[in-house]
């Protein structure tokens, strides 16, 4: 069988550009639409998804892209990887899959966890001995017979059978000795039946997914990728197989998938440029049909045409045909540059979104096929508007970058913690186990009719900011009868916890409608971060010190971090991360010195990004976590030691920036460990991390309220690995997302939970 892939994108967005499938979601969730409501209109987002693609003249158009919560969970419900204890529920399909997605009263949620190096987050499918895999959901069959209806030949997306496996985790009954990877005969049974599934619907080809293989691998993970791709390319009836590899370079990998029967390989060349100089060499590309990623799937700049066709041309000997793609899927970024009609002219004149990106790959893909000539005006129009952005004067901030020019390593040290330790304990007189939360509070629909009436101009700022403290002395009051101990001032005044420090810095520009997935329902839109960065005047103090003023109790002021501001943005690539961090470190550090002089005693600069920024491969982690730490310790340093400094991280696998962790020298960290069950506290114990630690007790990414009872057990075994002078207690995560009535009962359980197990530390 043969045909070719041509000009491609590996993946596309699926929320739809209103967000429909957020609306969709939320609303069959709350019991205000039917199933076939909410299917319908997944139906009509893949349709347009398909015919889009299509329309716009892409030689392949991707399939079963399409998730109602998360890639990695379809393949695990796909596979019939699903654990009893959903099983058990007897829901119907969708409302099992929600519930592995969400949890139910009953059953708790799959672990949630970050997406490689990006702000995605994906359910940790839960794998053990007595895991049967089959063909048990037909769904990317369907989907391509679903597009072929529509006159689109769609190449169908799976996730990789090593990725789903290396991402997963042993299910709570199995053996210390057992991993996931030990399944992977009988999955491949289940995988060799869906490829011939799909050959039989008439699929010409199959892109499989394997970023996994762009970190560190050991021998025996590489030796299954050779034996898995050597069984699925020798299966006697198959589509052409694409096996997909980004977010980096794949090493070793590469030359293993080089060497194996499939047909064609997909590799990053923005993230893993140094690949161009290794293809060449591998002998296997020969026959085969490489996909060469060099319009950049995960920022929004327009893509240098002149430099990606080189890079493209130069790879044209390397393999039987080379196609040009995206270097990712394009889940990443927002729809529709066209949709914004606010953003800076010039500055607009820079990006590119899913749309645009599409368009750029087509370009290159004629470029190829018919020579320079044929897309000349398109070569000039992206010449002209990357130069204009290389010499834009607004770009550069000679007071910022002198600023930067003056720091000394004492700007980024605070005095030794037991000293700081004393002080707070002086200043604060908390009791032990103190509880809090991470933050932000629900953020209500009239909150929300607040900031959309400011934004259209129908009411003024004042009226919009008496809102704002009405809003705030309701919450101050709900935590004072709920007894907590520690306040916030919820936060309602901002948009984003990134985007609202965005919207009040000068170097970044904002969207309307760059929405971007970060997980089922949930969307964020990462500000645009084109320039020099700085702060003309306070931010937050305003209202910490306002919220401060309505209660004896201490309130913490809440900024974002440096480095999550940098991994939730879309940056700049004209400079180093490490420069632009620290100029967003000094204007959080501005920010914190506004609040202590305000009244705040405790500052909590939120890092939940840091894991997620760290580099694949090791061999690049230290250089990252060197500058990350820096940036947070500068924008942290310069207070009184009386004056607490807080952080919370959220979910990521942390083992690998424990040590980081330590160094930040935040006095109290907030940590995810609820759905992981406290596993979190032994790595922290395990680096000799000593100062105050708060393992967030229960899950507010899920609608379940924890008894009492649950989350002092969690409680209790917190208590085993941390001393009681040391704990905290409070969610794992911010509170925006949920509503009033789950947040109360939440919150009132925790409380009751820690005045259980409060005598225990005493």
């Amino acid at each position: 069988m043969t045909s070719t892939i041509g000009s491609t994108v590996l993946g596309y967005p699926r929320i739809g550009p209103n967000r429909e499938l957020k609306r969709a979601l939320e609303a069959y969730w709350a019991s205000r639409s039917s199933e076939a409501e909410l299917r319908e209109v997944a139906r009509q987002l893949r349709a347009d998804t398909w015919r889009a693609l299509d329309g716009a003249g892409l030689d392949s158009v991707p399939g079963n892209t399409f998730s109602f919560y998360d890639q990695v969970l379809d393949t695990a419900v796909t596979f019939g990887a699903v654990p009893p204890r959903y099983v058990d529920l007897g829901l119907n399909s969708l409302d099992t899959y929600f519930a592995m997605a969400r949890g139910v009263e009953s059953a708790p949620p799959l672990e949630m966890t970050k997406w490689f190096d990006t702000n995605y987050h994906y359910l940790v499918p839960e794998i053990g001995p007595g895991t049967r895999f089959s063909l048990a959901d037909r769904t990317p069959v369907e989907q391509y017979r679903e597009a072929r209806e529509l006159g689109v030949s769609t190449r169908p997306v799976v996730v990789g059978p090593l990725t789903f496996l290396l991402l997963s985790k042993p299910d709570a009954d199995a053996p210390a000795s057992f991993q996931p990877l030990d399944t992977l005969d009988e999955l491949l049974d289940a995988y060799a039946e869906l490829l011939r599934e799909l050959r039989r619907a008439g699929a010409q080809w199959v892109q499989l997914d394997e970023p996994a293989f762009a970190a560190d691998r050991s021998p025996a993970e590489l030796e299954a990728l050779r034996s898995t791709y050597r069984r699925l390319g020798d299966l006697d009836e198959r589509p052409n197989l694409l096996v997909a590899g980004y977010f980096g370079d794949l090493g070793e990998a590469l030359g293993v998938l080089a060497s194996s029967p499939v047909e064609a390989l997909a590799v990053d060349l923005v993230a893993g440029h140094s690949a161009v100089d290794t293809l060449p060499a591998l002998r296997g590309l020969r026959d085969k049909t490489l996909v060469a990623g060099v319009v950049d799937g995960r920022n929004v700049w327009r893509t240098d045409l002149d430099a990606a066709l080189s890079t493209a041309a130069t790879l044209l000997g390397s393999a039987g045909e080379v196609a040009v793609s995206t270097s990712c899927s394009l889940l990443h970024v927002p729809y529709d540059v066209e949709a914004e009609t606010r953003v800076d002219p010039q500055v607009k004149s820079w990006l590119a979104f899913a749309e645009q990106k599409v368009g750029e790959v087509v370009t290159l893909g004629r470029a190829l096929r018919d020579g320079r000539d044929a897309v000349a005006d398109e070569l000039a129009a992206a010449r002209a508007a990357v130069t204009n952005r290389a010499h834009a004067d607004r770009v550069r901030n000679h007071r910022v970058r002198a600023r930067l020019d003056g720091l000394r390593p004492e700007h980024a040290r605070r005095p030794d913690y037991g000293k700081r330790r004393a002080a707070q304990a002086k200043t604060l007189r908390l009791p032990p186990l103190p509880t809090t939360t991470i933050g932000s509070f629900p953020q209500t629909g009239d909150v929300r009719r607040a900031r959309a009436a400011l934004r259209a101009g129908s009411i003024d700022e004042a009226a919009y900011n008496q809102r704002m403290r009405e809003e705030i002395a309701r919450v101050i009051r709900l935590q004072e009868q709920l007894g907590l101990d520690v306040l916030v001032h919820g936060e309602p005044e901002r948009n984003d916890m990134v985007q609202y420090f965005a919207e009040h810095m000068e170097g970044f520009v904002a969207t309307d409608n760059g929405w971007v997935q970060s997980y089922g329902s949930r969307c964020v839109r990462p500000p645009i971060l084109f320039g020099d960065v700085w702060r003309p005047e306070a931010i937050t103090s305003g209202w910490a010190a306002y919220a401060q003023h309505l209660t004896d109790k201490p309130v913490k002021g809440m900024l974002t971090g440096p480095v999550t501001i940098l991994a939730w943005s879309f940056v700049r690539d004209d400079q180093p991360l490490a420069v632009t961090a620290k100029q967003v470190a000094l204007a959080i550090r501005d920010e914190a010195h506004d609040l202590e002089a305000a009244g705040i005693r405790m500052v909590q600069v939120d890092e939940p990004a840091l894991r997620e920024l760290l580099p694949l491969r090791a061999v690049q982690h230290k250089r990252y976590l060197d500058w990350a730490v820096e940036a947070f310790r500068l924008a942290t340093s310069g207070i009184a030691d009386s004056t607490q400094v807080h952080t919370h991280l959220c979910y990521s696998e942390f083992g690998d920036v424990i040590n980081a962790i330590v160094a930040l020298d935040a006095d109290v960290t907030s940590i995810e460990a609820a759905r992981s069950r406290m596993e979190v506290l032994d790595d922290l114990n395990a680096v000799g991390f000593a100062r105050g630690v708060g393992p967030g007790v229960y899950d507010i990414h899920s609608p379940r309220v924890p008894e009492p009872q649950e989350v002092a057990d969690l409680l209790r075994a917190a208590l085993e690995a941390v001393p009681a002078e040391r704990l905290w207690v409070n969610p794992d995560c911010g509170l925006k997302t949920r509503g009033y009535a789950e947040i109360e009962a939440a919150l009132t359980n925790m409380v009751a939970a820690a005045e259980t197990v409060r005598p225990m530390a005493r």
